[in-house]
């Protein structure tokens, strides 16, 4: 059974956890968001897919660290969509991790035939999940490293401290603001969604997180109108973009 944890996270996963980008595509509204708050407590940041399609369209915004993939989808299945990912030179190498409500050992070699590093059949426990992807980064590669300050023009961020100076002088940042900051720089150039920047809050629109980057885009842009450094994604969230 699928089921966050109130809690506390499992040990060892959490460090590695921390900086990894994870797509979630399954066609089922609850299992995506139950996995999607799990795998966020875990360490490591989540973006959501209903479909093949929308799969399709993030791979190509966004790099991801790994792919958890559901097989029965309507359209295009999560095999057809592992063999299109290994198809392409950008994404052949980016680990997937298959999820199928059906137990049968030819839909396991069918998986593993066409590229999938993973299977896992359905229901599972969430922290099963957890261990098979570790398992996976650590078979594909490195620890993201974050280096300790940001710069964006006449802008710093110390990542440590959490200290936005510009031009030398020291900018207040309320905890919010600081902290979605750190979460956008830890993802630089990569797009991040709005609820991925707010997960804790009770505005399920994500509004909130505007109200936070229009302020700090008065403390590190020249011209906040014309974002040079924090810059809006249309249908996702934010960028940051340092020098």
């Amino acid at each position: 059974m699928i089921e966050p944890r109130a809690n506390g996270r499992s040990g060892p996963i959490a460090p590695a956890g921390s900086g990894r980008h994870i797509l979630v595509v399954d066609d089922d509204d609850r299992i995506r968001e139950l996995l999607k708050e799990f795998l966020s407590r875990e360490g490591y940041r989540v973006t959501g897919a209903a479909h093949a399609g929308a799969a399709r369209r993030m791979v190509e915004l966004i790099e991801f660290d790994l792919i958890v993939l559901d097989v029965m989808m309507p359209g295009e299945s999560g095999f057809d969509l592992t063999t299109w990912i290994r198809s392409q030179a950008a994404l052949s190498k980016t680990p997937v991790l298959l999820l199928t409500a059906k137990g049968d050992p030819d839909d396991r070699i069918e998986g593993l035939s066409r590229g999938a590093d993973d299977y896992m059949s359905k229901p599972f426990d969430p922290r099963e999940l957890a261990l098979r992807i570790e398992a996976i980064l650590r078979r594909t590669g490195g620890k993201l490293m974050t280096p300790k300050e940001i710069h964006m023009g006449p802008a710093v961020f110390d990542m440590e401290r959490l200290e936005l100076t510009r031009d030398g002088a020291l900018q207040r940042l309320t905890e919010a603001e600081a902290q979605l900051l750190k979460t956008l720089a830890i993802h630089a150039h990569s797009p991040v969604e709005r609820m991925t920047l707010s997960p804790d809050t009770a505005d399920v629109t994500g509004r909130a997180v505007d109200v936070q980057v229009t302020r700090l885009r008065r403390k590190l842009e020249a011209d906040p109108k014309n974002p040079r450094y924090l810059q809006t994604v249309r249908g996702i969230g934010y960028m940051l973009a340092p020098d």
